[in-house]
């Protein structure tokens, strides 16, 4: 936790911003990288970390996570959803505005800039309100949320469906340049659903989403985008069709990006078998074709970012019949470990998914991170892709438990992070 110069050698060094991949190492003083590269030499008040040809690359960057605090510390706190993050290898995190109170206030804004600063090893970005109290009526006040740390404006997990709302807030976010984040998810059509719609649910006897729920929502913002010029990022897609979107949106030069979950890359609706409630989310987990349709996205660049959709739960919420229980599950942890997962089946390189996970999001939200460079900030982590265990949710840092991956076979383990040139997590076994 030391000031003190850092000298990572012998490491398997990757900078998805350039695509470069060398072996060599990084020196880090004064929470910047100062040098970098194959001929590194030893520098004499440094302390050294043999990284034993482990890869060094950026720290990740995740642009939608939930945290409790204020108002649900019981499912996360600043605190704890720092010592999650920085255990999986994830140096900055978005947080969601739907605490309580919303974060569609200046003051609440700036309790949460440093109340983060002050108790997450991590750097926590507050996103603010879209619309006052997440209620879809009236804009929140962009320009003064943005002035006291807004990273970017977004309801959380609840759309915007009144399409002149969209319209008046995509036009003042152009005017300053602020970013809107976006849940599509038509809340009419997804009616009383709890899973994707289709031949599954019917068996298991659960009401549907149809997928044009999200795709009914998602060409309307394109639309409206193409109206305004307003800044736009769709959250989480999860369809075939919704990508199709997106990559025609962006063949028209559209100012739109998209992430995806990391449970929409790895799992699918088949997973949530004898009624798995951890697995209830949303958007719901779809058909292995839509699945693979997320991977392909990804790998040609429709789909900009991964992100964990980290969303806290405690047991009550999770322990009620399927159509009954809260959606979503934590994932700061297993982001990495569950992503790699796609570079080991070999549908995508390690450099690319790294791109999607720190560079791309970086880039986006208009944060320095993201590279291996000189200058750049040394929010950095050392992992062994290789590394092979299998989750036990008790030993996950989160306060909540509510994995999807518990008792899943991985591969992949964070063995330091380092933010801003502090080492904030370090595996026993380094």
């Amino acid at each position: 936790m030391s000031n003190q110069p850092i000298l990572f050698k012998n490491a398997r060094l990757i900078d998805p911003a350039s695509g470069r991949e060398e072996r060599g190492g990084v020196l880090v003083r004064d929470g910047v990288i100062q040098d970098l590269g194959p001929q590194l030499k030893q520098a004499a008040d440094a302390q050294v970390v043999d990284c034993g040809g482990q890869v060094l690359a950026p720290g990740l960057i995740d642009m939608r996570a939930f945290i409790g605090e204020p108002g649900g510390p019981y499912r996360e706190t600043l605190k704890s959803a720092g010592e999650a993050a920085a255990a999986g290898g994830v140096t900055t995190v978005v947080s969601m505005p739907d605490t309580s109170p919303v974060l569609d206030d200046p003051a609440v804004i700036d309790f949460i800039v440093r109340r983060a600063r002050d108790t997450s090893m991590v750097n926590i970005r507050p996103a603010a309100a879209l619309t006052k109290g997440l209620q879809g009526a009236e804009m929140a006040e962009i320009g003064r949320l943005k002035e006291a740390g807004a990273i970017a404006f977004t309801d959380g997990a609840r759309p915007v469906t009144n399409a002149q709302v969209m319209r008046r807030a995509l036009t003042y976010a152009r005017d300053f340049d602020a970013l809107i984040i976006h849940h599509v998810e038509d809340p009419d059509l997804v009616g009383q659903g709890v899973m994707n719609e289709g031949e599954f649910a019917s068996r298991l006897g659960l009401p549907g989403i149809p997928r044009e729920a999200e795709t009914v929502m998602l060409e309307r913002d394109i639309r409206l985008v193409r109206l305004t010029g307003g800044r736009y990022h769709a959250a989480m897609i999860s369809c075939a069709d919704s990508a199709e979107i997106v990559r025609a949106a962006k063949a028209r030069g559209l100012p739109v990006t998209c992430g995806v979950s990391i449970n929409h890359l790895a799992l699918n609706e088949n997973d949530i078998g004898d009624y798995r409630t951890f697995l209830k989310l949303s958007p719901p987990l779809r058909h292995e074709d839509d699945r693979q349709a997320m991977i392909e996205a990804l790998a040609d660049g429709t789909v900009d970012v991964i992100v964990s959709d980290h969303n806290p739960q405690d047991v009550e919420t999770k322990r009620l019949p399927f159509a009954e229980a809260a959606d979503g599950a934590v994932g700061l942890e297993t982001l990495l470990s569950a992503a790699l997962r796609l570079v080991h089946s070999d549908r995508i390189s390690l450099p690319k998914l790294l791109r999607a996970l720190s560079t791309k999001p970086a880039e986006i939200l208009g944060l320095p991170g993201g590279r291996l460079a000189v200058g750049a900030p040394a929010d950095l982590i050392v992992f062994d892709p290789d590394a092979p265990y299998v989750l036990d949710k008790r030993q996950l840092k989160s306060l909540s438990k509510n994995t999807p991956f518990d008792e899943a076979r991985l591969e992949g383990q964070v063995t330091v992070t380092m933010v801003a040139g502090r080492v904030v997590f370090q595996r026993e076994t380094m």
